[in-house]
């Protein structure tokens, strides 16, 4: 069921006017880490450190003028959209006047297996919780569920595919792991036509629409077909993601976080190789060689990033109309295994010359990962979706907002 959110505008002279007289107040110190926006959470904590209560009817100001904020009760926390500049003080104002809903931006909602991100109508992305089939012909083991597709920029293109026939195990974004090893056995949760394993959607836990963000939490099983007389759960998986609202017409942001821990007594060892795990996309077949590029933090492009690592990638190509670029900003936290991150992105000669477009941040692609038994492991990662170009300036200036989050001092 999708949670109703209040953001509060007060937009009435009077309350401008007296917003420098409150004291409820607390100021943002960014430094020169970034020129991009992040966003901020005040906790149940910080609030109360200012003198209010969740159940408050509250204005937030900076510079005067009133901003949209919005309320996740589940994590007591009330998030912002934080830009760096000169002036970081910001002011609360309770008023009189009860709560009132506001027009949601980024909204969630349900139809037919389908998880549709929408803002202001406009589809972003979409979660696939009911199985899809393969086409009429195709082996059934390569049904899935459980992965992030279509993929849209802000104007409508598709970048992302599934089911290609080169590879009918590929969807969206998704992230099983490959070679793992499960009592001495080996088992591939990725390459679904071998028939030792999959990840599959179980349930939600908890979905959000607002002025901000629209999120869902879903958990997915990780199914090992092989190691015992019937098939067993090696990993519980919740998929944590975030799409937050930029304010501008040419991106958004999205998160994905995925949080695991396994349920067997001897854990599972992830194998040191070029795939699995992490976060992988397979793009749109409009891409090929002469068509898309990369570029690294580390400065590696379309011919050399392969096997690299790196904070942040742009992968990006020709727009749908074929008078423009769009693409992906992919950045790694510096919390997750191997960071910065080993890469998997597909050589330009490869697909029988075609050099269709494939990336991966895959943190087991030069060490293995031990995943102990009920031990929680996480992976965080953040996606810019853009129409028109992101400079490596950007890039850098995104991943420094995701990487190292301002300091919210209270005044008293």
């Amino acid at each position: 069921m999708i949670k109703k959110h209040f953001i509060l505008f007060g937009l009435v002279l009077a309350l401008v006017s007296c917003a420098e007289k409150e004291a409820y107040r607390f100021k943002v110190y960014s430094g020169d880490i970034s020129t991009q926006p992040v966003p901020m959470a005040l906790n149940a904590e910080e609030l109360s450190g200012l003198g209010l209560n969740w159940g408050d009817s509250l204005v937030l100001f900076k510079d005067k003028k009133p901003i949209p904020f919005q309320i996740d009760s589940d994590q007591k926390k009330l998030w912002f959209l934080y830009t760096p500049d000169s002036s970081a003080l910001f002011n609360f104002q309770k008023i009189k006047e009860s709560a009132t809903e506001s027009k949601n931006e980024i909204t969630i909602a349900k139809n037919d297996g389908d998880l549709n991100v929408s803002s202001d109508g406009k589809p972003l992305l979409t979660y696939r919780y009911g199985m899809t089939y393969p086409p009429e012909g195709i082996d059934s083991i390569f049904k899935k569920s459980g992965y992030i597709h279509p993929v849209r920029t802000p104007s409508g293109d598709i970048l992302s595919r599934i089911q290609p026939p080169d590879h009918y195990h590929h969807y969206g974004i998704w992230g099983p792991w490959t070679h793992t090893q499960i009592e001495g056995q080996q088992v591939d949760f990725w390459n679904l036509g071998d028939k030792k394993g999959t990840v599959l959607f179980k349930e939600f836990k908890q979905m959000a629409s607002g002025s901000i963000f629209g999120s869902f939490n879903a958990s997915q099983e990780h199914i090992d077909f092989l190691t015992k007389e019937k098939p067993q759960v090696a990993l519980n998986e919740n998929l944590e993601v975030k799409v937050w609202n930029l304010d501008r017409p040419d991106r958004y942001m999205f998160d994905y976080t995925t949080t695991f821990r396994s349920p067997l007594e001897s854990g599972i060892l992830f194998e040191a190789y070029r795939y699995g795990g992490g976060i992988g996309m397979r793009f749109t077949e409009r891409w090929h060689k002469d068509n898309c590029s990369v570029l690294t933090s580390e400065g590696n492009d379309r011919l050399t990033a392969d096997g690299t690592n790196a904070r942040w990638c742009i992968v990006s190509g020709e727009s749908a109309d074929g008078k423009g670029t769009s693409g992906i900003l992919f950045m790694s936290y510096p919390e997750n295994q191997s960071h910065p991150e080993p890469m998997r992105i597909w050589p330009i000669d490869g697909n029988g010359g075609r050099g269709d477009m494939f990336f991966e941040f895959c943190p087991i692609r030069h060490k293995e990962w031990k995943i102990e038994p009920n031990r929680n492991y996480q992976l965080r990662y953040r996606m810019v979706v853009f129409d028109g170009a992101l400079s490596a300036e950007e890039a850098e200036a995104y991943w420094q907002a995701f990487a190292t989050e301002p300091e919210i001092e209270i005044l008293k």
